[in-house]
């Protein structure tokens, strides 16, 4: 974050600075060890205007670091060593930061009035360029929109420069992760899907990861994901965000309310409900419109815009999982681009939204019309729709089978009505396999099957 004078002078204003709270940062950070401790909290050598500043910062802080004791002599020769000693105003001002600083009680707070300058100038730097940038026309509206709110946004949360992390650091954190994970083995680690043998294969859905759900149409993409979002946020109090593309928020609320109920779906839509559905939807109704889910219909929403739309919401409400329904709607922000371009930017910037934000996206996406050319009707990598992107952005693929919809029988000839498979074609992170469910038609909901109940692939 540091500007120069003449870097100052090109904007037309000198930018936001406080001189005399830096030299006294750096002064306290001189005279007692424990200010030293404080101010690296919440600065670093960035924060300081004056790049005289940003150097003996540094200093001190390798100093510091590697035990030595931070003062006007040890600080001299470390400035000579580093050949700065001319350049920050030699012992002179070294002994000038030392002499005026009497006491480090307000360390905290002057380290803070440091920082603010610092994300003002930042801040100003930042809107400069977005303003530039408007001027020379050369991008997409939406995408300039889009990058401006990231950039506020990485702002706010005070994420600017976090770059490498040195692997002692990362293997640290991750060590305890790891303690954490093996101190509450067997509990769900993710996003729980209330089906307790998906996460058993999955433990939830997990922060940051793409996960596409895919299969043909009328198979049950919608009511699938609705029940996982019903689960996660009702019981869990998970704060959902939902895209929904193809169908409005009035229908998607019915079709919520018949996940809750198990009314019949077609009797939600018709109005034909007897008495004790009117009673069992009374019952219900506030319990789900409690439940943290917060639904977006706008038709062929692009990437950008939703990435945008979950930001804000993240920031006001709070998210903990991401819906798509479903990704083929979408629209790419470049029209000249082909619809596998298309596809492969939108499963990128939904990807960059999962990393970004920190939560599952759960993505529903159609098959190719491949699979219902083969003899085995169970879809595969391979059917995914109009690019290899998508298996290959993805984190998690999984894929819907219900062998009713192809009249396929069991070997004795019994109906297979009923029967639904999850296929977790796909877990960069776990193993590939496979769910059994099932398929409540009136209510179009899924439900767990009995304990130790399979279906075996000869059946279908």
């Amino acid at each position: 974050m540091t500007q120069s004078p003449t870097e100052a002078q090109d904007l037309g204003r000198m930018p936001p600075q406080a001189v005399e709270v830096e030299q006294a940062v750096l002064g306290a950070m001189m005279l007692e060890q424990r200010a030293i401790v404080r101010a690296v909290e919440t600065l670093d050598e960035s924060c300081f205007y004056h790049a005289t500043h940003s150097r003996i910062f540094a200093a001190m802080i390798e100093l510091f670091e590697r035990g030595t004791a931070v003062d006007q002599l040890t600080l001299t020769e470390e400035l000579k060593r580093r050949g700065q000693l001319d350049d920050v105003g030699g012992v002179v001002y070294l002994a000038k930061l030392g002499s005026e600083v009497v006491t480090t009680a307000n360390i905290d707070f002057h380290a803070r009035i440091v920082f603010e300058k610092a994300l003002s100038r930042k801040l100003i730097e930042t809107a400069s360029g977005v303003i530039e940038r408007a001027y020379a026309a050369d991008e997409d509206v939406q995408t300039l929109l889009d990058n401006a709110e990231q950039q506020l946004f990485t702002l706010s949360e005070n994420q600017i420069g976090e770059g490498f992390e040195p692997l002692e650091k990362v293997m640290g954190e991750t060590f305890e992760h790891l303690e954490r994970v093996h101190a509450g083995a067997g509990t769900v680690l993710g996003v729980d899907t209330g089906f307790a043998d998906l996460n058993d294969q999955m433990s939830g859905f997990q922060k940051g990861d793409l996960i596409i759900l895919a299969a043909r149409p009328s198979v049950g993409k919608t009511a699938f994901a609705l029940t996982l979002a019903r689960n996660a946020a009702v019981e869990a109090g998970v704060g959902m965000a939902i895209f929904s593309l193809e169908m409005s928020k009035m229908q998607l609320a019915q079709r919520l309310l018949s996940v809750e109920t198990k009314v019949d779906l077609h009797k939600l839509r018709t109005g034909r409900l007897r008495d004790e559905d009117w009673m069992n939807l009374t019952n219900n109704i506030e319990r789900l419109a409690r439940a943290p889910i917060y639904i977006d219909d706008t038709p062929g929403i692009s990437v950008l815009e939703a990435r945008a739309k979950a930001r804000r919401l993240q920031r006001e409400h709070g998210v903990g999982m991401v819906i798509i329904d479903y990704l083929q709607l979408m629209s790419g922000h470049i029209r000249t681009q082909s619809r596998e371009q298309e596809i492969s930017h939108i499963s990128r910037g939904l990807k960059a939204m999962a990393k970004e934000l920190d939560v599952p996206v759960l993505a529903l996406s159609q098959l190719s019309r491949a699979v219902e050319s083969r003899t085995d009707r169970r879809p595969q990598l391979s059917d995914l729709r109009e690019s290899g992107s998508l298996e290959q952005d993805a984190d998690v693929v999984m894929f819907i089978y219900r062998p009713e919809m192809y009249d396929l029988k069991s070997p004795d000839g019994e109906s297979l009505e009923g029967l639904a498979q999850i296929i977790i074609g796909k877990q960069r992170n776990g193993p590939v396999g496979s769910v059994d469910l099932m398929w409540n038609k009136e209510s179009a909901t899924y439900e767990a099957m009995a304990p130790g109940w399979r279906m075996e692939p000869e059946e279908y």
